[in-house]
């Protein structure tokens, strides 16, 4: 296996956008990626793009990134399409890194792009919702129908009025405030620091600062979530550049003028299983093959961007990724460890809650902020002295657990 380094990162902002097409939008962060890693379309030998709903939100299937891609001038390599719910790009980038290490290619594209938002919200829940086992909806909702402290008539606006996703978090947080007595305030607190740090990033759909109590005033959505406990809908489009260590030496040759390389040390994703109680949940399980495969352990990681489609979801995913131990997230919270200033902090791009979620790029879009940090160049959001970060990223529910799961971590 060869070494693989991402050599460029761009995005566009994240936000609504009726009136910009996917092409326009995946155009923008391919060529700012390019531009970063200083090389041109001609250098690149494969493209891996992620995407999620654009067949449901505006009919587009099959050929989606043939379709954005060529419209830029870029035809005649392999480019491989890949829809793996919320983990699309993240998946693109586990194939891409496939790719350069396995010495297929030398220099790859990643990119992750979606069009989430519609004049008819019930599209865009409707898109968000065919991430389950459709077969098993019925039960999904009886599930939650039962579960004790829910609320009265929660269910009802399930994928209508909100993603039905929300309603898997609010019964996963009410089970660990339950179970550890963790509380609304705590996940407030992860809410009003993601908002403190998209505050400092520009590509971030929510640029203003919330308090915790901003937070518990907005509307409650499914208890304990409030409105701004959640991800919002949007759109937007991210892409990295992969590099081979030989391509790299070659640039160097040439006295190719280039960014600091940021080298991949795991790449791994897994999916759900029929597991048993005692066995590690799908999350827990890929970041300790992620750590082993880097050679480092949870205590190594400086920094780290996560799937906090809900606040609940980042405390949770604390404990999972080995931050903490089990119910002891909300402790972390409570310290500051996970805010800027902080020993290890946790989303500073302002993560899915403020730099939003457009689901087929936010996989793409992690990466794009570990790479400026890494380098150094993350401004007022900079974690100083980085040198490791973590990716993670999840997609869909079967069975009531992750779908998809993919963790990466790089360093320079």
């Amino acid at each position: 296996m060869r070494k693989v380094y991402v050599l460029g990162a761009g995005m566009t902002r994240f936000g609504k956008f009726l009136d910009r097409s996917m092409k326009d939008l995946a155009g923008e962060a391919v060529r700012s990626a390019l531009d970063d890693a200083g090389l041109a379309l001609s250098d690149l030998r494969a493209a891996f793009v992620g995407n999620a709903t654009q067949g449901l939100i505006t009919g587009q299937e099959m050929v989606r990134g043939q379709v954005v891609l060529r419209e830029l001038g870029l035809g005649g390599l392999p480019i491989v399409n890949v829809e793996n719910a919320c983990a699309s790009s993240s998946t693109a980038l586990n194939l891409g890194w496939q790719g350069v290490a396995g010495g297929f290619y030398d220099c790859a594209l990643v990119l992750g792009m979606e069009k989430l938002y519609h004049e008819d919200k019930k599209r865009s829940f409707a898109a968000l919702g065919a991430a389950v086992d459709v077969e098993l909806i019925a039960a999904l909702k009886e599930m939650m129908a039962s579960d004790t402290g829910r609320g009265t008539g929660e269910t009802e606006g399930a994928g209508t009025k909100r993603s039905m996703f929300m309603d898997f978090y609010a019964m996963a947080a009410r089970q660990h405030m339950q179970r550890y007595g963790t509380t609304k305030e705590q996940f407030a607190k992860i809410a009003a620091k993601n908002s403190f740090h998209g505050s400092l990033n520009p590509k971030a759909q929510y640029q203003e600062e919330k308090s915790v109590a901003d937070v518990l005033a907005s509307p409650v959505v499914a208890e304990p979530l409030h409105r701004l406990m959640c991800s919002p809908i949007g759109d937007g489009a991210a892409a990295v550049v992969l590099v081979s260590e030989d391509f790299l030496a070659a640039l160097e040759r040439r006295n190719h003028i280039h960014p600091k390389p940021v080298a991949i040390r795991a790449s791994v994703l897994l999916s759900g299983f029929d597991r048993s109680p005692d066995e590690p949940d799908p999350v827990a399980r890929a970041a300790k093959v992620a750590y082993e495969r880097a050679g480092i352990g949870p205590e190594d990681i400086d920094l780290a961007e996560v799937h906090d489609a809900s606040a609940p979801a980042e405390l949770m995913i604390y404990e999972e990724l080995g931050f903490c131990r089990p119910g002891e997230g909300g402790r972390l919270v409570e310290e500051g460890v996970t805010r800027l200033g902080g020993s290890k902090p946790v989303n500073t791009s302002g993560g899915l809650i403020a730099k939003g979620h457009p689901v087929g790029a936010t996989g793409a879009a992690q990466i794009c902020e570990l790479v400026e940090q890494l380098r150094g160049v993350a401004g007022k959001r900079q974690v100083p002295g980085a040198k490791v970060g973590l990716a993670e990223n999840a997609g869909g529910v079967v069975r009531a657990e992750p779908a998809a799961v993919a963790v990466h971590i790089l360093a320079v």
